[in-house]
């Protein structure tokens, strides 16, 4: 959860007190933040047949590789954000295939709504990632944290055995 120095509708100083929430010291204000989740979509790309596209981030370990994601922007459908985050990462047309599930990564104070699509066009990779790889749905491997655990949902209801390997 991401915490906050000050009442936004106040501007008193905030307390963190024992049941986990951000209190306004202000008795009259009584504000409280509760740090309510953040949405975020992620697109299990099918690209070709039955390989699924894996991106890697500039920000983050050279090994890591992982699904598409993006926030939600404000009153946007979430299947619509999914096919635009697709299209901006990517450069890839896409359409829906299915709601794969909802999954919480508590590391970040997400709520993450995947999704399967079905990609095509010439992949280009905006400023965010540097590099992509395209797995056979066989070969894939997931990862415990969120979207680890849609593509191993996804990989499995499609009859696929997965290999899980930990963050390290």
């Amino acid at each position: 959860m991401f915490l906050y120095n000050f009442c936004p509708t106040c501007k008193s100083e905030l307390e963190l007190l024992d049941d986990g929430y951000q209190h306004c010291v202000n008795t009259e204000c009584n504000y409280i933040h509760y740090g309510n989740p953040i949405p975020v979509v992620a697109a299990i790309i099918e690209y070709g047949e039955e390989q699924v596209l894996l991106a890697h981030n500039v920000a983050w370990p050279e090994k890591w590789y992982a699904l598409i994601t993006g926030f939600l922007e404000k009153g946007e459908h979430p299947e619509y954000a999914v096919v635009r985050e697709v299209k901006e990462e990517t450069n890839l047309d896409c359409e829906i295939g299915s709601f794969i599930g909802h999954y919480t990564f508590r590391r970040m104070n997400q709520i993450i709504l995947a999704y399967h699509v079905k990609a095509w066009g010439d992949i280009q990779l905006n400023e965010e990632l540097d590099d992509y790889k395209l797995v056979p749905f066989g070969k894939v491997k997931t990862w415990p944290g969120g979207t680890g655990k849609a593509l191993k949902h996804f990989l499995e209801s499609k009859g696929y055995e997965v290999e899980e390997i930990p963050f390290n």
